[in-house]
């Protein structure tokens, strides 16, 4: 295969035991580059907290293209980043994308979270997954992104990672299983 292969991230914002994950992307990034040598990689991630970061900044740093689809525009995602370093690393991240889009208004900010996740399968010709394997706790969540890919048959690298208890930000671990790397259709 030849050209640009688009890598969709989807994943949990509130991570535990990050260097586990951190190991775990860059063996997903491995894989990818196996199994598509000659295309070059382009990381589709709406770059929020968490996942969609990790594999964006891991992805750069090997010399990937980043484009990224924004769920509003940039002003109003900000707001959603509540501290100064997490704004100035996705500001970092924003400058350094090789394409922004920011796509249309949603009526419910949750619709936009899912209108933003739908684009990214769209755009995308494999999937990174940071993600527990349970439903989701919200719309537009990582769990119907990565269910939908998976009903669509998209490679997908999922990386098994705790969530959050559910209505805090607080990061839970999957013990032995935290990190550990699983992939369908690919």
């Amino acid at each position: 295969m030849t050209g640009h292969v688009r890598v969709g991230v989807t994943g949990h914002r509130f991570l535990a035991e990050v260097e586990k994950l951190q190991t775990a992307v860059e063996a997903a990034l491995d894989r990818l580059e196996a199994f598509f040598p000659e295309g070059e990689l382009v990381i589709v991630s709406p770059l929020a907290e968490g996942a969609d970061r990790m594999v964006a900044q891991a992805a750069l740093e090997r010399g990937a293209k980043l484009f990224a689809p924004l769920p509003f525009a940039r002003d109003e995602y900000l707001e959603d980043f509540e501290s100064d370093e997490s704004k100035e690393q996705f500001l970092d991240l924003l400058e350094r994308a090789d394409e922004v889009i920011e796509l249309p208004p949603t009526e419910e900010r949750n619709d936009a979270y899912a209108q933003v996740g739908e684009w990214v399968l769209e755009h995308s010709d494999a999937i990174i997954a940071i993600w527990d394997g349970q439903p989701a706790q919200g719309k537009g969540g990582t769990a119907d992104i990565a269910q939908r890919a998976i009903d669509r048959g998209m490679p997908m690298l999922h990386i098994m990672a705790g969530n959050r208890k559910p209505g805090t930000s607080e990061p839970t671990t999957l013990g032995d299983e935290q990190g550990e790397l699983v992939t369908r259709n690919l």
